[in-house]
């Protein structure tokens, strides 16, 4: 790969005409999510770093991901490969899983080179803003977080480094929404079995694969570094936090080290999420933060979240996508191609060739039973092999000459749906529905109605069975 961390990528990027840096002072609000907003809707959406951030002194990088120009250059593409292609490069780097990290030493991790252990304070390190107008404070929107199984402190498989929204609350107090499908739910709800906080680490500043693979749903025992490993090639260097146990990455901007306090809940909330509008209020866990550790001069990354499309669409667009895709192909190997880009795969589009009669409505329900679709997606699209699901056209196309609503469209009512989502009712509860796009193909046998008659000689058989068991019992 053509670099090892976010500086190295905004380098990168720089080269390639997709960074534009602004070095004039820039109020943190409203100016941040402004410069968020409009990097998107710019031609080739580029990243975009403010170096200066008034009355703080650690300069800003939004929209790294913003972009298929930068997700085709985090890939190692051209930056002007077509999404399908992506898709399918992606597919291909997937299957090289896994490759395992390397272990750097403390004293040789970049993010060790400045640690703070007395009077935390994170106003301090971290140019704090709100990333929409009404929410409820200051939030951390694109950290890596790490988490241990406490009943599998060994287990590196089962270690965690997920992306969840966290609230400022305090100078060194957060609020932290794991929903009870996230794997660090999982680990808190063990850790509060045993009344015992829960070690974690929120990494800032990583490099792009790894918060790619963060927002990246895959499997319970399987290692988000491992994935991104093989989607670069080559291992990540990781270190060992100060506190915990915890494998972090070397070379993050920033890593804020604490623990998750056992049973205590405050109102965490609302907050401008993902599909486009403000989350409710809701009792979440609190994080207490001991010590901070970070490169010298760090950069603090984080991301606007609004109306489709923004920075957060594009970052989990494919890496929804994939894992989707190869859950579906390993059970339904006609499976051509999945687009769950819309809204974090809430809306799925599948291409697939039809076996028999109803396929496509098997490979929806199939679907709907995969570990992210289950509680996310609501509305799945099938269409045949040759209809591109990642081509909007060609996908109305086949909805507009292949839907018959009389046969091809059936809800789900009463399923799992995502609480973030502001349709779910009550939160968290869905009706699903499945439109089956695809050419009708005819059974693969035709049903004969004629009834079996009764073999002759039953009657008889049936009075000697009778007679024998008779003999057999006096």
């Amino acid at each position: 790969m053509a670099y090892k961390d976010l500086r190295e990528f905004l380098s990168l990027l720089e080269s390639e005409n997709q960074l534009i840096r602004i070095k004039e002072p820039v109020m943190p609000e409203p100016d941040l999510s402004a410069i968020g907003r409009s990097a998107t809707s710019l031609e080739s959406a580029p990243a975009v770093i403010v170096e200066n951030v008034k009355g703080y002194k650690t300069p800003v990088v939004l929209n790294v991901h913003g972009s298929w120009q930068n997700h085709a250059l985090m890939l190692n593409l051209p930056k002007d490969t077509p999404v399908k292609e992506q898709f399918f490069e992606l597919e291909k780097t997937w299957d090289r899983y896994p490759i395992k990290p390397v272990w750097v030493d403390r004293k040789d991790a970049p993010v060790k080179e400045v640690i703070i252990e007395d009077d935390i304070d994170l106003f301090e390190v971290l140019p704090l803003y709100r990333i929409n107008e009404f929410d409820a404070g200051f939030y951390l929107s694109k950290a890596l977080i790490v988490s241990k199984d406490p009943n599998k402190p060994d287990s590196y498989e089962e270690q965690n480094a997920g992306t969840y929204r966290v609230q400022v609350k305090g100078k060194d107090k957060l609020g932290i929404q794991p929903l009870p499908f996230h794997d660090m739910a999982v680990h808190l709800r063990h850790a509060e079995e045993n009344n015992e906080p829960l070690p974690i680490a929120i990494c800032l500043g990583n490099d792009p694969v790894l918060n790619l693979m963060a927002s990246t749903p895959i499997e319970y025992a399987q290692s988000e570094y491992d994935f991104a490993g093989a989607l670069k090639g080559e291992p990540i260097e990781l270190t060992k936090s100060e506190l915990g146990g915890l494998d972090i990455p070397a070379r993050s901007e920033i890593v804020l080290e604490g623990y998750v306090l056992p049973r205590e809940r405050e109102i965490e909330g609302p907050f401008g999420e993902f599909p486009g509008s403000y989350s409710g209020s809701r009792q979440q866990p609190v994080v207490k933060i001991t010590k901070i550790t970070h490169r010298q001069n760090p950069i603090f990354e984080n991301l606007y979240l609004g109306m489709p499309w923004t920075e957060v669409d594009y970052l989990v667009a494919l890496n929804t996508s994939l894992p989707i895709y190869k859950q579906l192909k390993r059970d339904f190997p006609e499976v051509q191609a999945v687009n769950a880009m819309y809204t974090h795969g809430i809306g799925v589009i599948v291409s697939t060739k039809s076996r028999f009669g109803g396929y496509g409505k098997a490979v929806a329900m199939r679907l709907l039973s995969t570990p992210h679709g289950m509680p996310y997606s609501k509305i799945v699209i099938v269409v045949d092999e040759f209809v591109d699901p990642f081509n909007l056209e060609q996908v109305m196309w086949a909805l507009t000459t292949r839907v018959r609503p009389d046969k091809d469209v059936f809800k789900i009512p009463f399923a799992p749906g995502m609480p973030l989502d502001p349709s779910s009712e009550p939160a968290g509860m869905h009706t699903k529905l499945v439109i089956d796009a695809t050419t009708p193909v005819a059974p693969d046998f035709a049903r004969d109605t004629e009834l079996l008659a009764t073999p002759v000689k039953t009657d008889e058989w049936t009075e000697l069975l009778r007679e024998i068991a008779k003999q057999q019992r006096s």
